[in-house]
């Protein structure tokens, strides 16, 4: 087996690979907005066809496409789901890992299911006595290789719609905890009486952008976050801060309350995209936070979904 298929099936988006496991290059790559919520409510309202059936089915025509990139039928190539396929909502619910749960991934709750000509191979997520992930699991698999090798207690930051803050030792994911920073950041921005004064088209580069987010970094150290949120209105008001300031003054305010209860000088690993990476290195760099790796999620993640995939 050269390649496999890297499914990574989010609430909101759905994205399909082909990729190469000698190098875990993508050779092909399918993405778009079938979430598991849109697939669910698609689902409701069909008759007549089970929800396996029908998510699969959905699927195979990604597969398709891919196929067609390919120039070639992928035939017999496993397809490796992680993210919200194993949730209540997804293809097929399975229970999540209760912590803690080893960063080879052998100990996941992980279900095979045969479809057409390529198997399935679905990853559930791990859980705490109060806190749940599905996605990050297989992430965190991924990036453990790239970690250096010691006994002391490692934390790892996951940014995101719900960022993750995990705690690693001994290859063990020993504890995590979920904030909600990205979806409040969609919230206020969008719903709330600072939408009127928040716009995107800055860049973080800008030295008037770039310094309103450290401004708001900081200040999230002293001022409590229901006060704080009300300066983005009064920076536009009294102030005459731009909305393009603001939008990132906002951002700086919650990632800023997010890293509070870090200590400065905590080294952390940094596991991240394109667009969260940048703003949480400076966070933490105006935190005095110490950032001693970054690593990319989508990396880790098809790393993560290979070593699982190889482990079974």
């Amino acid at each position: 087996m050269d390649t496999f298929l890297s499914c990574d099936w989010g609430t909101s988006n759905f994205r399909l690979r082909c990729v190469r496991i000698a190098d875990l290059q993508t050779l092909a790559v399918v993405q778009n907005d079938q979430g598991i919520s849109q697939l669910a409510r698609s689902w409701l309202q069909q008759h007549g066809i089970s929800r396996q059936d029908y998510y699969t089915g959905f699927l195979n025509r990604q597969i398709a496409e891919i196929a067609h990139q390919l120039g070639k039928a992928p035939d017999g190539i496993p397809v490796v789901l992680s993210g919200m396929a194993s949730s209540s909502i997804g293809l097929m619910e399975l229970p999540y890992k209760k912590l803690p749960f080893s960063t080879a991934g052998t100990d996941l709750s992980v279900q095979s299911l045969q479809n057409n000509q390529n198997p399935l191979l679905i990853i559930s997520g791990a859980c705490t006595e109060d806190d749940v992930m599905r996605g990050e699991e297989t992430k965190i698999v991924g990036a453990a290789a790239s970690l250096p090798d010691a006994g002391e207690e490692q934390l790892l930051l996951l940014p995101g719609t719900h960022s993750k803050h995990v705690w690693l030792r001994n290859g063990q994911v020993t504890a995590f905890q979920t904030f909600m920073t990205g979806e409040f950041f969609a919230l206020l921005s969008g719903s709330s009486i600072l939408a009127g004064s928040i716009a995107e088209g800055g860049k973080l580069a800008d030295p008037a952008d770039r310094e309103s987010f450290i401004n708001a970094v900081q200040r999230s150290r002293e001022v409590s976050l229901l006060a704080h949120s009300f300066k983005v209105r009064t920076n536009q008001l009294l102030k005459g801060l731009s909305a393009e300031q603001n939008y990132y003054y906002l951002s700086g305010l919650l990632i800023g309350e997010e890293l509070r209860t870090l200590k400065p000088g905590m080294p952390v690993h940094l596991l991240g995209g394109a667009l969260h990476t940048p703003l949480y290195a400076l966070a933490c760099e105006a935190l005095g936070i110490n950032v001693v790796s970054t690593l990319d999620a989508d990396e880790a993640l098809i790393k993560g979904q290979q070593v699982i995939l190889s482990a079974h």
